[in-house]
């Protein structure tokens, strides 16, 4: 099977995407039809329009409608495309700081389960609302302000559906999007994006958190997400990263030496500089891995950790079934490993070829507070 040169090397592609129809859908252009964005004029007593007062003097054409209003408890529809076609880019913001309580879905090819289903923050590896920080990697980044951008190619052989849930107890007034897309053939074997969201307190009796389970069919597993919450004033991250491949059983095909080796740290991410500071764990970003938070103010804990690894360059194969944990084990002082008790949650990124078994339900927003 010969790809689409939409589907191969970022700059390599680039000189065959002469013509292509390109689309984006946002709030000035919701159906991202050809020449239908900016058509309104401005009413601030539409509740469509209620942003549109700015615009009074200048009329249709002038930031009429440049964001929606997602109230409590309603989920609106940001995309709907016939296809075949691919998802090339999507940014969005909003103004209300749980991020954890918006929720990000979206459905490939008619299906009725999605086949991502994330809240918006951790889909953008940022997952602590009390703790905001950049992103800079190559498929997703978050910049000033809260400006979330995601790169993951997305295709669909007949259809997409993205919809935003609000599942706080308040308005997110201001929400501003743009979904990019391409509208082309898209071979019969191209896999389809997904994305699953979990959380769970590790226990001392079995410190494991289970990053992804239940997959079933071939794909290619291409990213970790972890929101990690450390309890303890010591180190964390001493667990390792386990794949289980295709019917492994008690003993996984591929574990890794560390949770910070995995995230291409070493030695407890600690730093280069002076002798008083170098235990501590340094931020950084890196475009396929990396720890862009460490909170770190209360060295008796809780401290807060985003990290993310990008398997973009060394994704990881299956072809019937996939299972990925993380441990969370530190030191006792004597040398052996102490499992902790710690708050973890996670996003797992992947393409499958479609059926996909459907997901674990959500937990409700209260099982999904970051404080």
């Amino acid at each position: 099977m010969q790809p689409h040169p939409l589907f191969t090397s970022q700059l390599g592609a680039l000189p065959y995407q002469t013509g292509a129809v390109t689309r984006q859908i946002s709030a000035e252009n919701p159906t991202g039809e050809k020449g239908q964005a900016c058509r309104w004029e401005p009413n601030p007593s539409d509740p469509n329009l209620i942003h549109s007062g700015a615009a009074l003097d200048l009329g249709r054409g002038w930031k009429v409608r440049p964001f929606i209003r997602v109230r409590a408890g309603e989920q609106v529809m940001l995309a709907d495309i016939a296809g075949p076609g691919c998802i090339n880019e999507f940014f969005i913001t909003s103004d209300l700081p749980e991020h954890r309580a918006l929720v990000l879905r979206m459905y490939w090819d008619g299906e009725d389960t999605p086949s991502v289903e994330v809240p918006l923050g951790d889909f953008f590896a940022r997952g602590h609302d009390s703790a905001p920080h950049l992103v800079n990697s190559l498929p997703v980044t978050v910049g000033p302000r809260n400006g979330c951008s995601c790169y993951w190619q997305m295709p669909f052989h007949t259809h997409a559906r993205i919809t935003l849930e609000n599942q706080a107890p308040r308005d997110a007034n201001v929400v501003a999007y743009r979904i990019l897309y391409k509208l082309l053939d898209v071979p019969d074997g191209a896999a389809t994006f997904h994305a699953q969201w979990r959380r769970s307190m590790t226990r001392r009796d079995y410190p494991e958190h289970v990053i992804l389970d239940g997959i079933h069919g071939q794909g290619l597993y291409v990213g970790t997400y972890l929101a990690w919450t450390s309890f303890s004033h010591g180190w964390w991250g001493e667990g390792e990263v386990k794949f289980y491949i295709d019917g492994d059983g008690e003993f996984p095909s591929m574990a890794d030496n560390g949770t910070e080796d995995y995230f291409g740290g070493a030695w407890g991410f600690a730093g280069f500089d002076s002798k008083s500071d170098s235990e501590h764990e340094h931020e950084f970003s890196t475009p396929y891995l990396g720890l862009p938070l460490a909170r770190i103010a209360d060295s008796g804990g809780p401290r807060r950790f985003s990290l993310y690894r990008w398997h973009i360059l060394d994704a990881i194969g299956f072809k019937q079934d996939l299972r990925v944990t993380v441990q969370a084990l530190g030191w006792w002082p004597d040398q052996r490993y102490e499992p902790l008790t710690d708050d973890i949650a996670s996003v797992a990124y992947w393409y499958q070829l479609e059926p996909h078994a459907p997901f674990q339900p959500l937990p409700p927003v209260r099982d999904r507070w970051s404080r």
